[in-house]
């Protein structure tokens, strides 16, 4: 599985979040709403996720290891990187 497309909107930043990326694999499966995180250690992505009832949220899609969380997280933030601060 290869990372074909990756689409940033960067954000406002009066939050943590900075950005909503888009990403493709192998030019046939899409995830939308993959947020880019500024945390106290770095920038890290959150996968898109839902609220439930009881009021916590469940991951929508997410890698299953951390070799693919790592290629997806790697290909994210560099487009994010390519993109400058987006002010």
């Amino acid at each position: 599985m290869k990372v074909t497309e990756v689409q940033v909107r960067k954000v406002d930043r009066d939050n943590k979040t900075r950005a909503y990326v888009t990403i493709t694999f192998d030019d046939c499966f899409v995830v939308r709403d993959i947020r880019v995180v500024e945390g106290r250690e770095g920038m890290f992505i959150a996968m898109p996720s839902k609220k439930r009832p009881n009021g916590q949220f469940r991951d929508i899609a997410h890698p299953i290891n951390s070799e693919t969380r790592k290629m997806i997280e790697d290909a994210v933030l560099a487009e994010y990187e390519t993109q400058g601060d987006g002010e």
